[in-house]
């Protein structure tokens, strides 16, 4: 019988390992790069090369990606000469996963030997000066769930992973944002990317006038369902942290007006914006340092 001790978060030690090791016998990669797929940016997987794929359903332990717009499986391969795991589709706290269950890629990803995390989200625009098609780099975020006491490090601490009070004020690697401004400029990608505050929701529901008026005045720039939690957990390992949204649609915060969220429109500006953010990344993938992920 497992003690509590056994946990981490509700997720145990054990049962990641168990994960990391049936994934690392099964693929020749050993990712030290680790990318997150957002809704309409599964592409991203696309550049690997010599490329190895698991279902999801497939692999012990994972969830199941339940949203249109997610393939819901692992890609292991090369990209840019470093050697990487990309998740096409993530889990949301809507689809009725506990929190711990949603962020079990992180430990898994970590125990792989991932050291630089690079996630994408398609989010809502709240800052007014933010169009469709705008791409946000985080510098930062408000996890409005964690208010409520829903975090996925709620729970026994697993001092394997990481300490019981991990700091947040670092969550998104002040080097990796640079680069990713820096390599922005190079290919001419200034005049759409910014730099932001990221507020993360629970979902499904998209937000009300009243509610986008309030994060907005809470210094919120972007909102959406994802990625916060991931980060969470990946830096309470020791994982460093890249994030960006892609704006794909601008939250209403007008009464009078006939602007309506939905799903649909969210795919449609990955589609559009897909291959240069495929760039982004993956130039800056090239520049990592290959021991450390530092950048250069």
């Amino acid at each position: 019988m497992l003690s509590m001790t056994d946990f981490v978060a509700g997720v145990s030690y054990d049962e990641c390992k168990a994960t990391a090791d049936w994934l690392l016998s099964k693929t020749h990669v050993q990712p030290t790069v680790g990318i997150v797929c957002g809704s309409g940016l599964g592409g991203l997987a696309d550049m690997l090369k010599d490329p190895q794929f698991f279902k999801y359903a497939d692999i012990p332990n994972f969830p199941r990606s339940t949203v249109h717009g997610h393939a819901g499986q692992l890609v292991f391969g090369t990209l840019k000469g470093k050697p990487c795991v990309c998740m096409q589709g993530r889990f949301h706290l809507y689809e009725g996963y506990p929190i711990q269950k949603i962020t079990l890629p992180m430990r898994v990803f970590k125990l792989m030997g991932v050291k630089t995390m690079i996630l994408t989200n398609a989010a809502g625009g709240l800052n007014q000066d933010y169009k469709v098609g705008d791409v946000m780099i985080i510098k930062d975020h408000i996890n409005m769930p964690g208010f409520g006491g829903i975090n996925p490090l709620a729970g026994p601490n697993e001092e394997r992973f990481g300490v019981r009070f991990p700091c947040m004020s670092d969550a998104y690697d002040r080097e990796l944002r640079q680069l990713a401004a820096d390599v922005g400029a190079e290919l001419g990608y200034s005049d759409f990317l910014k730099e932001g505050v990221y507020c993360v929701l629970g979902g499904p529901s998209f937000e009300t006038i009243a509610e986008c008026r309030m994060l907005h005045s809470l210094g919120a720039d972007a909102v959406g369902m994802s990625t916060v939690h991931e980060v969470i957990v990946a830096r309470h390992a020791g994982v460093r942290c890249f994030a960006l949204s892609l704006i794909s649609n601008r939250s209403v915060m007008d009464y009078d007006s006939e602007e309506r969220a939905n799903h649909e429109e969210v795919l449609e500006t990955g589609r559009l914006r897909a291959k240069q953010l495929e760039r982004l990344v993956s130039t800056m993938v090239a520049r990592l340092d290959n021991d450390n992920n530092n950048s250069f």
